[in-house]
């Protein structure tokens, strides 16, 4: 049995694991027999350990366009395609994904089973919600056909259930009109969080809504940001050059981080130092411009291997949302932070809409996201920011946690125990688990 070290975008924790794969749907089955237990991976780029097991089944060769309906705008594809293979197929086809996350490096599987959402998630909801049909195979070795209609149980499990039902094989879906590849954007520079979140307010009618905040500036002005808006942009925006050909992009050549930065590299005058730099770049209070679909949605996968930054202990990234009028959790998880010498390099901030799912992460409020370089101290003070969390309602997401308690689990999702009997129902023997639903009690027998 050949082995290897494997993790996934956090690059924490590493686990041995052996890694099978499939190109064929019989191979599958194979693999379903042959294995007493397993969990699916698409391309890794979850941050924590929802998608590491002894033994990872692989569905990156599992990746063919089934078909698309160019005139109505509908997708489907099996589950090891990822997202960029997926646009540029249908961008210039004159469509785009209903939700991306900020990465379109995920497999179409994954970003069910994490329900992934974007920075629209207030006008259009999560990826699940735009999904009309998806197939799996279930733990008894039948493979389902399951829709909002159909076997609708397995397809509310799915969508953010971290591969626990079953292996996701195919998936239908809608996908969003557009005439160009450009966002029409409007960046806005608050000078402290009260600010922001009035900004958020005044703007929640574009589609698109995303902030940058310095997590560590304190005084007046604490939690100032960068709130970052788009449309997609119509023809009559764009320039002379831009209107020849308005769906398609030059590709742009990559960078590449080669090896992990030391430790050391980052710390609170580094992260103070890119922070004054990256509020500063926008020397006007409100910035306008026609950009591509690429540098709006996907800034870091302009550099590949930017997780290695955090050096070779990887790092958490931690994401939890707050009900809206929990902002004074907002602030107090904000001042922990800035208190505490574990600044986080990367804050990002948006506002969820309303959504009552099952087990997928969003609900209407506000959702921080931050990345912390793992290293002595760092999981005490994620459980202290956990209590903090749970303190003002809310909860964090599954997709990106690493060491969360079982405990937080169940306080931050009312609908768990309905989650684990219908994973009882097609995962009844445990087939399919990870490290992450051993470590939450989802599957450990």
């Amino acid at each position: 049995m050949m082995k290897k070290n494997i993790a996934n975008w956090g690059n924490y924790p590493v686990m041995e694991s052996d890694e099978k794969s499939f190109s064929f749907e019989e191979q599958l089955r194979q693999l379903f027999k042959s294995e007493q237990q397993f969990i699916a991976r698409g391309n890794g780029r979850c941050y924590g350990d929802a998608s590491l097991s002894p033994v990872t089944v692989s569905t990156l060769k599992y990746d063919n366009v089934l078909s698309f309906d160019a005139l109505n705008g509908v997708f489907e594809c099996q589950s090891g395609i990822t997202l960029d293979q997926v646009l540029e197929v249908i961008v210039p086809k004159g469509w785009f994904l209903p939700v991306t996350p900020g990465t379109k490096f995920i497999t179409i599987g994954g970003a069910v089973a994490s329900d992934v959402h974007g920075k629209n998630h207030h006008v259009d909801g999560c990826f699940s919600h735009h999904v009309t049909e998806m197939d799996i195979l279930t733990g008894n070795g039948e493979t389902l056909t399951c829709s909002p209609m159909q076997h609708a149980d397995l397809f509310e499990a799915t969508c953010g259930g971290m591969g626990l039902t079953g292996v996701i094989t195919r998936v239908k879906f809608r996908l969003k009109k557009i005439e160009t590849a450009y966002i029409s954007q409007k960046q806005v520079k608050a000078e402290n969080l009260e600010e922001l979140l009035n900004l958020f307010e005044q703007y929640k009618h574009y589609t698109y809504s995303v902030a940058w905040i310095d997590c560590l500036k304190k005084g007046k002005q604490f939690g100032r940001g960068i709130l970052m808006l788009g449309e997609h942009a119509k023809i009559s925006e764009l320039n002379e050059k831009q209107k020849a050909h308005p769906l398609s992009l030059r590709k742009k050549k990559q960078i590449s981080l080669p090896f992990n930065l030391p430790s050391w590299g980052l710390n609170n005058l580094t992260v103070k130092a890119f922070n004054f730099l990256y509020y500063s770049k926008n020397v006007k209070k409100e910035v306008n411009n026609i950009v591509s679909y690429e540098p709006f949605f996907y800034p870091l996968d302009a550099i590949l291997h930017w997780n290695r930054m955090y050096g070779k202990k990887g790092f958490v990234q931690y994401q939890f949302v707050l009900p809206l009028e929990a902002r004074q959790g907002l602030i107090d998880i904000m001042h922990t932070i800035g208190t505490s010498g574990m600044g986080s390099f990367l804050t990002v901030l948006k506002v969820f809409g309303k959504q009552d799912s099952l087990i997928s992460f969003p609900k209407e409020g506000y959702t921080l996201a931050m990345d912390f370089a793992v290293k002595d101290g760092l999981m005490d003070f994620l459980d202290k920011l956990d209590e903090i969390v749970l303190r003002h309602g809310g909860r964090l997401y599954m997709s990106k946690d690493a060491r969360m308690k079982p405990g937080a689990l169940e306080a931050g999702y009312p609908r768990l125990d309905q989650f684990k009997a219908i994973i009882k129902k097609y995962n009844a023997h445990n087939k399919f688990r990870s490290i992450q639903s051993d470590r939450l009690l989802l599957t450990k027998n």
